[in-house]
């Protein structure tokens, strides 16, 4: 019988490119990717068994204290890929960068890869905002968006649980998201949510919908034009949806005087509101 084919040789490093033992590196809590599909995985792993991992991951030293060998910076589906391969060491890259500047080139590579979901994305955003406190023209300068595109992300956040899940997952576009967002009342949006997802509707037909309920509720007011909304009660609605990650209504009936709503989705969405409300 013919030998078997020896596994293929690792590459040398290249300048600047160490050889770290892969016990010795950690994933990141900061890192902004959640999902990984399983399929890519496994055909990076057969890959990676085939020809060994050619692209160094990016790294910094443990800052913890007691903390020991290495947190990814960018690279965590080829460090997954290369565990499941049996590699005992990989190529990395060490860099010398502070918490926020980590997260920001964990967050500029995975944009650049097209590797986060939308609600990844946004929730990205949303921690250099109130982690890190840059504001949102800073944040889109450092990933190289427009202001408005970070803002239209930030403003998913105020979607409930259960329809994130379906941006996260696919099943809604950004487009369709953004229409729901107009979408008053929490039962209401969801079920407008199922409707548009098992019917496959397409984002024109979900404006319309959305349209169509505000007229409907209107009843005989539905023909008078909409109340006029200040550009700063706009603006703290925005603000209050961004920091609470949930649906708000301000109202405002007379100057300095109005309605708050916020809606929370659980007991344990009504305690992470309260919690945030008692730091801030």
């Amino acid at each position: 019988a013919a030998p078997a084919a020896p596994a293929p040789a690792a590459p040398p490093p290249k300048p600047g490119v160490l050889k770290l033992a892969i016990e010795s590196i950690h994933r990141d809590t900061l890192q902004p990717r959640r999902h990984f599909d399983e399929t890519k995985l496994h055909e990076l792993t057969e890959s990676i068994k085939a020809q060994g991992l050619l692209q160094p991951i990016l790294v910094r030293k443990n800052p913890n204290k007691g903390g020991d060998g290495y947190l990814i910076i960018a690279g965590e589906r080829r460090w997954r890929a290369s565990q499941a391969a049996g590699l005992k060491e990989i190529p990395a890259i060490i860099r010398e960068v502070t918490e926020a500047e980590s997260f920001e080139l964990a967050l500029v590579e995975n944009l650049q890869r097209a590797d986060l979901n939308p609600i990844e994305e946004a929730d990205g955003y949303r921690r250099l905002v109130e982690e890190f406190k840059l504001t949102q023209e800073q944040v889109a300068q450092k990933v190289g968006k427009e202001r408005s595109t970070v803002a239209n992300a930030l403003r998913l956040l105020a979607l409930p649980p259960d329809v994130k899940a379906m941006v996260a997952d696919g099943s809604l576009s950004m487009g369709h998201a953004r229409a729901l967002l107009g979408v008053p009342r929490l039962p209401e949006l969801q079920n407008l949510a199922k409707q548009v997802t098992e019917k496959k509707l397409s984002v024109r037909d979900t404006e319309r919908l959305v349209q169509q309920g505000r007229s409907a509720k209107g009843g005989k007011d539905a023909g008078k034009p909409a109340p006029k909304v200040s550009p700063q009660v706009k603006a703290l609605t925005e603000e209050l949806q961004r920091r609470l990650g949930t649906k708000v209504r301000l109202s405002e009936k007379s100057p300095g005087k109005g309605t708050l709503e916020v809606d929370f989705f659980s007991y344990d969405d009504l305690d992470r509101l309260l919690k945030l409300l008692r730091k801030e």
